[in-house]
């Protein structure tokens, strides 16, 4: 039965021809592992747009939406694997595209007449990056919004024709909704459509004149892609994709607050693989920045572009093509070492955005100190502060907290009464919730960055947050015990009597007053 449905579909579809054509590539004798890395590219490439596709099922375009539906969508599980093998994806397929081109310059597979090959591998490449920079966006969060203000002030530089890219990338007059469609359109209908034409080009120009094999010949016959390079083929990828399963299972991918655009203090920050270009601006300040953020590039995609008649001998064997090979190392060490310069040189805003700051702890014994659970609960008039929606400005939650007739009259009582610190660490609470579910600290935690959020914010810094009229705190440990801090917090003017701090003795609990002072200790 199973061979004349196999014959029925043959003498139709040509099923044989096709398994053929699949399984029965010659493979040059001595090809090993190194030879999986485009079929890695190839299936990752298909987990992108499988993820892709699920994603754009609840995934709004919108300023007042976007943010919301990944939130939401992040919200469940099934959600969060699918947006966390997307996210973790656009790494992977990062990393797998420059592993597989350095392997096809370290064995010179692009030299003839692998050339048209090698231009539509590098068109992937840029491909993928594009990718990548078009889906950054899409969150709408403070991060992807201030890294896309980054990119389209980069395109203006372009000479003759940056004013028209920005405007095109840009839309409209303001980064806003104009943006967000067009990055959304070319993110899921132009590039994919570019992405199928090089894969299938790709493809064809790779099977039509073989694979290289390795750089020196070996004596044999070639042998079928199928089973032993097809063997090789399924463990590297089963591997790769156990790894990325694992990535999205465990690390949930990080999300900063709604976009603000009124928040102009906020350092961008572009993902790990842009750190590179991101750290070489730095170096070419001023009227200069055109040189690294246009001419560099320019010039490295050029010479990767003219690579197969740079190198026009016949040699294969990297041994034998030192020039080229220590370009290629030069400026694989020189990538390497602008993306650790670049990561190393984080603010600490930006290198602790997914973790919570004792202002936000603190905002949590706030919010309960002020009753929010009264009007904010599975059972009361409005969602628990998990659910809520975030996309209001920080200015419009801090008049919400402290105003009650501001959005409901007569339906709540006010809060008791906060201070502005109080009102600022409550609203730090909600919107980093917003992002990511409360961990839950130990007991002395909670107490001690309730007395930060509440006392110590107004005065001292610590890891960036806070005044400047007293002494940094953040490594204050590596100077005082606990019990040096607890009696200067106590009473300062028995520890220095020429100290200005008020004393705390009065004000805090005994528990209050040891939480806070062994936690300054442990800062060191």
């Amino acid at each position: 039965m199973i061979a004349r449905l196999l014959e029925w579909l043959d003498a139709r579809a040509g099923v044989r021809r096709i398994r053929e054509v699949l399984l029965d590539e010659p493979i040059p004798p001595g090809t090993g592992w190194f030879f999986t890395l485009g079929s890695v590219l190839l299936a990752l490439l298909g987990v992108q747009v499988l993820t892709g596709g699920f994603l754009t099922l609840y995934y709004a375009p919108t300023p007042d939406h976007a943010y919301e539906s990944v939130r939401f969508i992040s919200s469940t599980t099934a959600g969060r694997l699918v947006r966390g093998l997307h996210h973790y994806g656009a790494s992977f397929i990062v990393v797998a595209a420059v592993l597989h081109m350095l392997r096809v310059i370290g064995f010179g597979s692009y030299k003839p007449p692998r050339e048209l090959a090698w231009l539509s591998g590098l068109g992937l490449l840029g491909l993928i990056l594009a990718f990548a920079l078009t889906g950054y966006l899409l969150p709408w969060d403070q991060r992807a919004y201030w890294a896309t203000v980054v990119t389209i002030n980069i395109s203006r530089l372009a000479p003759i024709a940056g004013d028209a890219v920005a405007a095109v990338m840009q839309g409209g007059s303001t980064i806003g909704a104009l943006t967000l469609t067009r990055w959304y359109s070319a993110h899921v209908i132009f590039l994919p459509a570019v992405l199928a034409a090089l894969v299938v080009a790709h493809l064809v120009t790779m099977r039509m004149q073989g694979i290289s094999g390795p750089v020196r010949a070996r004596s044999g016959s070639p042998t079928k892609f199928y089973p032993s390079q097809a063997a090789r083929d399924v463990v590297v990828v089963g591997i790769v994709l156990a790894a990325l399963a694992l990535f999205a299972w465990r690390l949930t991918p990080a999300m900063e607050g709604p976009a603000e655009p009124t928040d102009a203090a906020y350092i961008p920050r572009p993902e790990w693989y842009f750190l590179g270009l991101f750290q070489l601006l730095k170096y070419f300040p001023g009227r200069l920045e055109v040189v690294g953020a246009i001419i560099i590039p320019t010039l490295l995609a050029l010479v990767l572009t003219l690579l197969p008649w740079i190198d026009r001998g016949p040699e294969r064997d990297p041994r034998k093509r030192r020039f080229v090979m220590a370009g290629v190392l030069v400026g694989v060490l020189a990538v390497v070492a602008l993306t650790s310069l670049g990561w190393r040189d984080r603010p600490v805003s930006a290198a602790a955005s997914d973790a919570w700051t004792l202002r936000q702890i603190g905002g949590r014994a706030i919010a309960q100190t002020a009753r929010c659970d009264r009007c904010h609960g599975e059972t009361a008039m409005s969602d628990p502060l998990e659910r809520l929606p975030t996309t209001r400005s920080t200015d419009w939650v801090s008049g919400h907290v402290t105003d009650p007739e501001m959005i409901a009259p007569g339906l709540r009582q006010p809060p008791a009464v906060l201070n502005e610190r109080e009102v600022a660490a409550l609203v730090a609470y909600a919107h980093q919730l917003s992002r990511q579910p409360y961990p839950g600290f130990s007991p002395a935690i909670e107490r001690a960055a309730f007395v930060f959020a509440r006392y110590c914010i107004g005065c001292h810094i610590i890891d960036g947050e806070g005044g400047k009229d007293g002494p940094e705190l953040s490594h204050i440990g590596s100077k005082h015990d606990a019990a040096t801090l607890r009696r200067w917090i106590t009473d300062p003017v028995s520890v220095n009597p020429d100290a200005e701090m008020p004393a705390f003795g009065m004000r805090l609990t005994p528990e209050q007053l040891d939480a806070i002072s062994a936690y300054l200790a442990s800062r060191k």
